[in-house]
C-alpha cells in the first residue's frame, strides 16, 4: 500500500492499477513497442481434448505453450461457435446484438461499423490478419474485411471439408477465399490444418514496421474429421478387414506419436480425434516455430481458447467425406458438451502466453472470452468501448490479485435463437434453465454450487431460495441489457434499449 493510504476498495483498486501500469511500461520497454498478438481458437476442443488436462491426448506444443503461460482452469465461452467467436471479437456477450448471434449462424452476427478486436488493434497502429474460420456473417458483404481486417483467408462460413474445403450445399458451399474472394479449386487436396499453419507462417514472416494482429482460427477439430496422410485421394475409413482399424492407419503419421499414447486409445472413433489434434498440434507447433526463427517469440502475446466444448457424437453427412461418430471425445469432468450451459460446454481450455513478460502459473479465477477486449485494449495502449462486458484481466496476468470486479460479476450466458438455455454465474453459484416458454421466476432455474459441486449434480435451490432469488434477479438485469433480431436500418445493436428476444421475453 502506499505510504499514508487507507486500505479501502478504492486504494487497492488505484495500487492494483499503478502496479499494472508499471508492469506494462517495464514489458514494453524491454521490446520496442506494444507485443504482437496471436489470438488461437480451435473448434469444438473439450476441455478433456488436450494433454496438459488429460495425458491421453497427445498435444506437446499446445502442452509447453500453456506450461510457459498463464493456464485459466476457469475460463468460459459461449456454447457454440458463433456466440463465442461474435465474444471474442466484441467482448460482449452475443444475446446483446439478438438471437442471431445465439447460436451457429451464416446471417450477420453483428452490424457493420461493430466495434471489434481488429478494429481497436488497427487504430493502435497493427496490421490485422484472420487466418481460418469466420462464420460471423459468410456474405463477403460481412466478411473480417468490412471489420477491420486488412487481409483474410480461409472459410467465410462455419465448418467444412478438411480436404476439399467446402461448407454444406447451398449457398454458402463455395467459402475459402482470400480476401472475401473464392479461390478456384479451394485448393482441394491439402489438409486445412496445414493450410492454415502456411498462412500464418507467411503473415509472421512478412516484414513489416508494424506489430500484427494474427486471428488464428482452426477448423480442427470440428467434424467432419478427416485424417489420409499422404492417401489424399480417399476419404478416411474404417478397415473393411479389420473394423476396429482405419484404412492404411499404420502409414499415417497423425496415428501414431512417440509416446504411442494415440495407440492406446482402443476405439477408432476416439482415436480419429487423438489424430486430429495431433495433426493441429503439430500445426500450432510450426506457428511458434516461425516466431522463434524470425526472433518475435518474445514480443508476442499468444492467446489460446476452444470455441465450446466437445461435439460428443455426430450424425455425419453435412459436410463433404463426413463420417457418422459416436461418443468420440475424450470424457469430460464435468456436465454437459456443445450446446450446453452446463459447464462441459462452455468451461474449456485457455492460456496466455508472452516469454519473459508474464510467469508460468495457474489462474484460478473465472474469466470469460469477453474479457479479451478489453485485456488487448490495455496492453497495446488501445481504448475498449464502454459497451464491453469484459474486465481487464492484466492483473491476473501480472500474478496480482483479482480485482474485485472479477470477484463480484456476473458471468452470463443465453444459447439458441429462441433463448431456450441459460444460466448465470456470480461467485461460486450457478444457475440454470433449459426450455422454451416463459420464465415465471426462480423456482425453474436449478442452482449449483461450483466449488462444492462442479459436475453441478446437486440442484441446491430448494435449500437456498433466497441465493437462487438473487441470481434470478440479476439474469433477469443481464437480459434486460440484451435485444431482439437486427432490423434493417438498425445503427449499432445495443445503442437503442432492449428488446424482447424472439420468445417474447426478457
Amino acid at each position: 500500500m502506499l505510504h499514508g493510504m487507507k486500505s479501502t476498495p478504492t486504494a487497492r483498486r488505484f495500487v492494483q492499477a499503478a502496479l499494472v501500469l508499471g508492469l506494462l511500461s517495464s514489458a514494453l520497454a524491454h521490446g520496442e513497442g506494444p507485443p504482437n498478438v496471436v489470438v488461437i481458437v480451435t473448434d469444438d476442443q473439450g476441455w478433456g481434448d488436450v494433454g496438459f488436462h488429460n495425458p491421453a491426448v497427445y498435444s506437446p506444443r499446445m502442452d509447453a505453450l500453456a506450461a510457459s503461460g498463464v493456464r485459466f482452469t476457469q475460463h468460459y465461452v459461449m456454447p457454440q461457435c458463433t456466440p463465442t467467436r461474435v465474444a471474442l471479437m466484441t467482448g460482449r456477450y452475443p444475446s446483446r446484438f439478438g438471437p442471431q448471434a445465439q447460436q451457429a449462424n451464416n446471417a450477420p452476427a453483428f452490424p457493420l461499423g461493430t466495434p471489434t478486436l481488429a478494429t481497436l488493434l488497427k487504430a493502435a497502429g497493427y496490421s490485422t490478419h484472420l487466418v481460418g474460420k469466420w462464420h460471423l456473417g459468410s456474405s463477403r458483404e460481412h466478411g473480417p474485411n468490412q471489420h477491420g481486417f486488412d487481409q483474410s483467408y480461409g472459410s467465410l462460413a462455419g465448418a467444412c471439408g478438411m480436404y476439399d474445403h467446402r461448407y454444406r450445399p447451398g449457398r454458402f458451399a463455395e467459402t475459402w477465399h482470400r480476401n472475401g474472394e473464392v479461390i478456384p479449386g479451394w485448393e482441394n487436396g491439402v489438409h486445412t490444418s496445414d493450410l492454415l499453419a502456411a498462412e500464418a507462417v507467411r503473415v509472421i514472416e512478412t516484414e513489416r514496421e508494424a506489430p500484427f494482429f494474427l486471428y488464428l482460427a482452426f477448423q480442427a477439430v470440428h467434424t467432419p474429421l478427416d485424417e489420409r496422410g499422404r492417401f489424399t485421394d480417399r476419404p478416411t475409413q474404417l478397415d473393411p478387414e479389420d473394423p476396429t482399424r482405419w484404412l492404411d492407419e499404420d502409414e499415417i503419421p497423425w496415428f501414431h506419436d512417440p509416446e504411442g499414447v494415440i495407440q492406446k486409445e482402443l476405439d477408432p472413433e476416439k482415436r480419429l480425434l487423438l489424430a486430429a489434434i495431433h495433426h493441429m498440434d503439430h500445426a500450432i507447433g510450426a506457428v511458434v516455430d516461425a516466431l522463434e526463427r524470425t526472433g518475435q517469440a518474445e514480443d508476442t502475446l499468444i492467446l489460446f481458447t476452444s470455441d465450446n466444448g466437445p461435439q460428443g457424437s455426430w450424425g455425419g453427412n453435412a459436410y463433404p467425406d463426413d463420417l457418422k461418430l459416436t461418443d468420440f471425445n475424450q470424457p469430460l469432468p464435468m456436465r454437459g458438451k456443445k450446446t450446453d450451459t452446463y459447464e462441459g460446454g462452455i468451461r474449456v481450455p485457455g492460456f496466455a502466453v508472452w516469454p519473459g513478460r508474464i510467469e508460468g502459473r495457474e489462474v484460478k479465477t473465472p474469466v470469460h472470452v469477453v474479457d479479451w477486449m478489453p485485456t488487448l485494449a490495455r496492453i497495446v495502449g488501445g481504448e475498449a468501448p464502454p459497451s464491453t462486458d469484459g474486465c481487464d484481466l492484466t492483473p491476473l496476468l501480472y500474478g496480482l490479485a483479482a480485482p474485485d470486479g472479477l470477484r463480484t460479476r456476473d458471468l452470463y450466458w443465453v444459447w439458441s435463437s429462441s433463448s431456450n438455455r441459460r444460466a448465470l454465474r456470480w461467485g461460486d453459484w450457478k444457475i440454470v434453465r433449459y426450455g422454451k416458454g416463459p420464465v415465471t421466476g426462480p423456482e425453474d432455474w436449478q442452482l449449483f454450487n461450483l466449488v462444492r459441486d462442479p459436475e453441478e449434480t446437486t440442484d441446491c435451490g430448494a435449500a437456498e431460495p433466497e441465493r437462487r432469488a438473487e441470481l434470478h434477479r440479476r439474469y433477469l438485469e443481464q437480459r434486460a441489457k440484451d435485444r431482439g433480431p437486427l432490423r434493417a436500418g438498425e445503427g449499432r445493436a445495443g445503442e437503442g434499449g432492449a428488446l424482447p428476444g424472439r420468445d417474447g421475453r426478457l
